[in-house]
C-alpha cells in the first residue's frame, strides 16, 4: 500500500519544479475564473481577488470598475482610497502604466508600496475596469505578469459578456416564440369554449381552466428551462383545446417513459413542434389525422418524437426554415433548433423527416443531464 500511495501522490508524479509551478498556477486560475465569468461586480471582484494576488505574488492587488474600487487584497490598505485616481493612468497610457512613488505617497515610512502597476480590463473592446498591483518595485517581470493576468481577466469578462448576450438572445427568442403562438388558436379555443357554454356548461368550465393554465405557462416570465413533465402537461392542455374544436377528427397518441419526465428541456421547445403538426399536418388534411408524441429513455439521452400523418412538406423548405431563411412557414423551427444547440451543443439540434404526402416526424435529442442546465 505504501508503494501504491507513493506512485500516485509522490513528487515524481508532479515532475519538475517547473511542472509543479505550472500546476499551481493553473489551479489558482481555475479558482479565480468562476466569479469573473459572472462579470465584474463588487461581489465577483471580492471572490476572485485573493486568487489573483496569489497568481502575481504581490503585496497588494486591487480591482476597480471604471470609476471606483471594487475589492482590495493584501497589505498597505491605506493606499486603497488612491485606486480611483490611478484608473486615469491606464486610460492615458492606453495600456499598462507604472505609477511612481511620488503619485502614491503615504505617511508610513515602513510601507512596502513604492510603485503600482495599472492594467486596463476590457470586454467587447470597451474598458470595464482596472487590475492594480502594488509592490516595492515594478520590475519588468512583474509588469509582464500583471499585463498577462490582466489580459486573462479581460478574457474571462469577455466570456461573461458573451454568456450575458447569449442569455439576452435566448430570452428574446422565447419572447418571439410567444408572439408566434397563433392568435387563431386563441380565438378558435375561446370560440370552442363559448360553443359549450349552453350545451355543456361543465365542459366549458373545464376547458376554460385548461386554457387559463396553458396561457399562464406559455407566458410565464421565469427560467429558460423547464422539465419535460411540465412541457408535456402544457402540450396536453393545448391538444385538449384543439380536440374541443376538431372533435374526433383529431386523434392523439402519447407514449412517455416515466423515467424521462424529470429531464430538463428548453422552455417551449415542444409546443411549436406540436402546433406545426396541427397546423401543417392536420388542418390541411381531409378526414381524420393522428398526432403521436413519444418520449423514450435512450442511454444518456432522452429522445422525443412529434409525428403526424398529415400532408408533409418539401424537405428543402424545412432546411430553409431551420436555417432561418423563411420569414413565414413552420412556426419556431429555427428558434427551437438554435436554443437546443446553444443549451446542449450542436449534436442536439432538431432532426426533421418529411416529404409531400408522407407526414412529418420531428426528433428531439436532449441529454438526461447537462452541467449548468436546470429548470
Amino acid at each position: 500500500m505504501g508503494l501504491f500511495g507513493r506512485s500516485l501522490f509522490g513528487r515524481s508524479q508532479l515532475g519538475s519544479e517547473s511542472d509543479r509551478a505550472t500546476f499551481r498556477t493553473l489551479h489558482t486560475a481555475s479558482l479565480a475564473a468562476p466569479p469573473l465569468r459572472d462579470g465584474l461586480t463588487r461581489s465577483t471582484a471580492e471572490r476572485s481577488i485573493r486568487h489573483l494576488r496569489s497568481l502575481l505574488g504581490a503585496p497588494a492587488v486591487a480591482l476597480t470598475d471604471t470609476a471606483d474600487l471594487l475589492a482590495w487584497d493584501g497589505k498597505a490598505q491605506h493606499h486603497a482610497p488612491q485606486t480611483a485616481a490611478l484608473i486615469a493612468h491606464a486610460d492615458e497610457a492606453g495600456g499598462p502604466a507604472v505609477v511612481e512613488r511620488r503619485t502614491i505617497t503615504c505617511d508610513d515610512p515602513g510601507c512596502v508600496v513604492r510603485q503600482a502597476i495599472v492594467v486596463p480590463l476590457v470586454a467587447d473592446e470597451v474598458p470595464v475596469g482596472t487590475l492594480q498591483v502594488f509592490a516595492p518595485r515594478a520590475s519588468a517581470g512583474l509588469v509582464r505578469a500583471t499585463t498577462e493576468v490582466g489580459r486573462w481577466v479581460s478574457g474571462q469578462l469577455e466570456l461573461a459578456e458573451l454568456d450575458a448576450s447569449r442569455t439576452r438572445l435566448i430570452e428574446a427568442e422565447v419572447r418571439a416564440l410567444r408572439a408566434q403562438i397563433s392568435p387563431h388558436f386563441i380565438y378558435n379555443s375561446l370560440s370552442a369554449i363559448a360553443s359549450f357554454v349552453r350545451t355543456d356548461p361543465e365542459r366549458a368550465r373545464d376547458l376554460l381552466l385548461e386554457f387559463a393554465d396553458f396561457t399562464r405557462y406559455s407566458f410565464r416570465e421565469h427560467g429558460q428551462f423547464t422539465t419535460l413533465a411540465e412541457e408535456l402537461k402544457s402540450i396536453e392542455r393545448y391538444l385538449l383545446l384543439e380536440k374541443a374544436r376538431f372533435g374526433e377528427r383529431l386523434q392523439v397518441t402519447l407514449r412517455v417513459a416515466p423515467e424521462v419526465l424529470p429531464v430538463t428541456v428548453p422552455f417551449l421547445c415542444l409546443q411549436p413542434l406540436v402546433e406545426n403538426a396541427v397546423r401543417h399536418g392536420f388542418e390541411q388534411k381531409a378526414g381524420t389525422g393522428t398526432i403521436t408524441i413519444t418520449a423514450e429513455d435512450y442511454d444518456r439521452d432522452c429522445v422525443i418524437t412529434v409525428e403526424d400523418d398529415g400532408t408533409g412538406e418539401d424537405p428543402e423548405r424545412i432546411r430553409q426554415a431551420l436555417a432561418g431563411a423563411l420569414e413565414s412557414g413552420s412556426v419556431g423551427l429555427a428558434n427551437v433548433d438554435e436554443r437546443l444547440r446553444v443549451a446542449f451543443g450542436d449534436d442536439y439540434g432538431l432532426v426533421v423527416e418529411t416529404a409531400p404526402g408522407a407526414g412529418t416526424r420531428v426528433i428531439v435529442h436532449v441529454p438526461k443531464f447537462s452541467p449548468g442546465v436546470h429548470p
